[in-house]
């Protein structure tokens, strides 16, 4: 795998459907998927790989086939728990706000495991602009 394409990850149900290649078969690549999960470790879709187990020569198709999937085996009402997310430095970063807090999830390119700091902010913008820094940084 090269990294999690999550710039064309798809939010659906209660999940965001992350796809990435899997591999290359005559010069074309093959996709293939993992999920995140809003109900987080609790639910065994929480990092799940490819739970269809179907792949895929075209992104759009490799999106039908988790939705299907997800369709076949589950009816989950998500409540947004996705629609703040950004890719940064080909990171995603999930901004969740309650009570007037701010806070993260960040996943790296490569590896679908949360490594946000415990860290609550006073704004979305704080929180963004710490993270950048801290991307920049590491970078250097």
């Amino acid at each position: 795998m090269n990294r999690f394409l999550y710039e064309k990850s798809v939010t659906y149900q209660e999940c965001l459907i992350i796809p990435f290649v899997s591999g290359c078969i005559d010069g074309d690549d093959i996709y293939s998927y993992s999920l995140l999960s809003e109900q987080g470790y609790t639910s065994h879709l929480h990092q799940a790989k490819n739970p269809a187990q179907s792949y895929s020569s075209k992104l759009p198709k490799i999106i039908a086939i988790a939705k299907q999937h997800l369709d076949r085996q589950f009816t989950l009402e998500g409540s947004g728990y996705f629609d703040r997310r950004y890719t940064y430095r080909n990171n995603l970063i999930i901004l969740h706000e309650e009570a007037g807090k701010c806070f993260y999830d960040h996943y790296s390119p490569r590896k679908l495991v949360n490594i946000a700091a415990p860290k609550v902010f006073d704004s979305a913008d704080n929180c963004i602009d710490w993270i950048k820094m801290g991307l920049q940084r590491n970078q250097i």
